[in-house]
């Protein structure tokens, strides 16, 4: 695929690729931040609107949610009826999305303007490679400008935490959704004139929109049950009735899509084996990763008791790690392939979170630090690795479709890590101390709750390092995987 501009083209790289590279980053560093960045705020904003452990926990997950479910959907979009328009309107409904959640004054409100944030980058972040793909040609400068893309996100990672506790401590919580809205619209005014017109994809079937109602129903249905589960009881028949639906309707949908001459998603593509590790990978580092962040930095100021800016910086210990060994990873994949760096990364992380159940309710950032080093570590590593495995593990013309399953189960995961994990912490609590500082004895629970959250995520990532060592096919120093299917 290649750009529409005719303008001469120097070394393999389109005129404005560097302009359209920059824009692409900054729409992705706005889409991961939106989520780290809220972690610090949650305490503020429960008690700002009244807000309980279920509320806050949707107030991160409708952002995520709606954004891991249309994100397929958004790249077949994209490829339809074209890449920078999408890009331009995921942009302009995140803008909006995040006006009108900085702006609320209750809980609906609230989530209403998380689910049209989460819409904007389900439309954006699908079409960044193929922007980057299109404008740099040539095979390595194309390498240096997905690795930047992909630092990106570990900054947003990193910066997230810490900037949303100085915003929360120097102008209050609503500037934590409000700073996007300038932010977003310098974006969209660049990418109007910088980001190309790409051809479109002839398609020979119309648009899969039973697949994308089916996907997205049967994982709100499920994360609703583990939501209302801690609040209505694992017994209630709301609970179960979101289960039972759920699971129908994933089984409707895989039925759904098998049938179909062009799915919007391939479920074949889960019967070779890189391409399923992989996604159980990104799935389970998401799912561990994202939970643990979370419910850490609400530790940090519900039991801790300290401040939004210092949770933040506490945090920031774990995304600082994380975007130096994400940065690192290339080179490393040259050297030794993908599979090592993987299993290392995802055991390293497994054992970290599980060396966090030493901390008690009197545990500080000097008594943990190296356990957040070493978790942002294993996930830069392993993290990196999962799309690159998921790309290899296909023909080349379904590196697309990989490439959005791969991104939409990390925000799956991460959705049913704040959802499950949050049920764990919070079990033993009553939902109306979840805004602020809990009572001593609350704080022990708390405690109790998070040491549960952390054996889950802990033994998840190991798990998954075990079925990595016996199913992932071996690579060779190229990063090539011995067996892949062409």
């Amino acid at each position: 695929m290649t750009s529409t501009d005719s303008r001469p083209q120097t070394a393999g790289v389109a005129p404005g690729a560097w302009a359209s590279l920059a824009v692409v980053s900054g729409g992705l560093f706005l889409a991961v931040m939106s989520t780290t960045v809220v972690s610090v705020a949650l305490p503020a904003i429960g008690q700002a609107v009244q807000a309980n452990a279920t509320d806050l926990e949707w107030i991160v997950d409708a952002y995520v949610l709606v954004y891991a479910t249309l994100l397929v959907a958004g790249g077949t979009l994209g490829d339809r009826y074209g890449r920078k328009g999408l890009f331009l309107l995921g942009i302009g409904l995140f803008a909006g999305g995040s006006l009108l959640t900085g702006l609320a004054s209750s809980v609906p409100v609230l989530l209403l303007g998380r689910v049209l944030q989460g819409i904007g980058p389900a439309l954006l972040v699908p079409g960044s490679l193929t922007i980057i793909r299109a404008t740099f040609e040539d095979e390595r400068r194309r390498a240096v400008a997905i690795g930047l893309w992909s630092t990106s996100s570990g900054l947003a990672m990193a910066l997230g935490p810490v900037l949303g506790g100085v915003l929360v401590h120097a102008a209050g919580w609503r500037w934590v959704f409000l700073f996007n809205v300038p932010l977003a619209l310098i974006l969209l005014l660049v990418a109007a004139k910088s980001v190309p017109k790409l051809p479109r994809v002839p398609a020979e079937a119309g648009f899969d929109w039973w697949g994308a109602v089916l996907s997205t129903v049967s994982i709100a249905l499920l994360v609703l049950g583990v939501i209302e589960g801690q609040a209505a009881g694992w017994d209630a028949p709301l609970v179960i009735g979101c289960f039972v639906a759920g699971v129908a309707a994933l089984a409707g949908f895989v039925l759904w899509e098998r049938r179909k001459r062009e799915p919007l998603v391939d479920v074949k593509l889960f019967a070779y084996r890189g391409f399923a590790v992989a996604n159980a990978a990104a799935f389970v580092v998401f799912f561990g990763f994202i939970g643990v962040i979370v419910y850490l930095s609400a530790f940090f100021q519900q039991v801790r008791g300290e401040s939004p800016v210092s949770a933040g910086l506490n945090i920031a210990i774990l995304g600082v790690s994380l975007a130096i060994a994400a940065a690192l990873t290339g080179k490393l994949v040259e050297r030794v392939g993908e599979r090592g760096p993987m299993v290392f990364g995802l055991l390293l992380s497994g054992a970290a979170t599980l060396a966090l159940l030493v901390l008690d309710n009197k545990s500080g950032i000097g008594e943990m630090w190296w356990q957040f080093v070493a978790l942002g570590v294993g996930i830069g590593l392993c993290g990196t690795v999962t799309t690159t495995i998921a790309m290899s593990a296909v023909a080349a013309e379904r590196a697309g479709m990989a490439s959005a399953i791969v991104n939409a189960l990390r925000q799956i995961g991460q959705v049913f890590g704040v959802a499950v994990l949050g049920a764990l912490v919070y079990a033993g609590l009553s939902h109306g101390g979840a805004g602020g500082k809990l009572p001593p004895e609350q704080g022990i629970q708390f405690v109790d709750g998070l040491h549960n959250a952390l054996w889950v995520a802990g033994l998840a990532l190991i798990a998954v390092a075990i079925a990595a060592v016996a199913l992932l096919p071996r690579s060779d120093h190229s990063g090539q995987q011995k067996g892949a299917p062409k």
